[in-house]
């Protein structure tokens, strides 16, 4: 009898889920939106506001036109290292010249941020890209140590996958930014394992992504985001 306890304990044990603190072993979660479970509200310029919904097993999450909204959302956590961070992501059309950007994004502090921005991209940047009318712009960003911010061209009103993979070499990371499975950029940091992220989903009307104030409500759907460690 107690052999047997003894044996379901260790069962019960061995199907528990890893957390980051089992540094020997692989850690992975994955959100599929279902619910909020393990995340939390991180907007600003909302006056409590609320701009995200599940809607179908997705996120919505949208900013009202004529407005500095700023919707996100983080994970309750903030420990997460190297590894891959996977967002689904489906970007739609946004408003011509509409300063709106689709975040996918790790956080620490400003100066500890790795970014994926997608939106309709300013005039100037559009025509650097050669960009056609169904292309919308997505930054992949480095916000410090050292600054990188790289823009590309992809097509709207479909589903993609943005990644992130941070390696550690001898004690910084390496940053790799993968659109649909193909590496866009890299880039070595300044810091290491030291820093560990919250990640983040977000629609923001911010300045840089276009010409002028948003004139229509835009939106993106988020399917799931997934944090694979090395």
């Amino acid at each position: 009898m107690v052999n047997t306890i003894i044996s379901l304990l260790f069962l019960t044990l061995r199907l528990l889920p890893l957390s980051p603190a089992d540094t020997t072993a692989p850690f992975q979660a994955k959100w599929e939106f279902n619910d909020l479970t393990g995340w939390t509200d991180a907007s600003q310029n909302m006056d409590g506001t609320v701009n995200y919904a599940l809607r179908q097993d997705t996120l919505r999450i949208f900013t009202r036109r004529g407005t500095w909204d700023r919707p996100k959302i983080k994970t309750v956590t903030s420990y997460y290292t190297a590894g891959t961070y996977t967002w689904r992501i489906y970007t739609p059309a946004v408003g011509q010249g509409d300063m709106t950007s689709f975040g996918a994004f790790l956080y620490q502090d400003d100066t500890h941020e790795l970014d994926f921005e997608a939106g309709y991209g300013s005039r100037a940047v559009r025509q650097q890209l050669a960009a056609q009318e169904d292309d919308i712009v997505v930054y992949m960003t480095s916000q410090a140590h050292p600054f990188q911010s790289i823009p590309q061209k992809i097509k709207r009103d479909q589903w993609h996958d943005f990644s992130i993979r941070l390696d550690d070499q001898d004690g910084k990371y390496l940053a790799t930014w993968f659109i649909d499975g193909n590496q866009a950029t890299n880039l070595a940091l300044g810091f290491g394992p030291e820093t560990q992220f919250a990640i983040f989903c977000s629609v923001e009307n911010l300045k840089f992504i276009g010409d002028h104030i948003s004139k229509r409500d835009n939106y993106a759907l988020f399917d799931y985001v997934e944090y694979k460690s090395n």
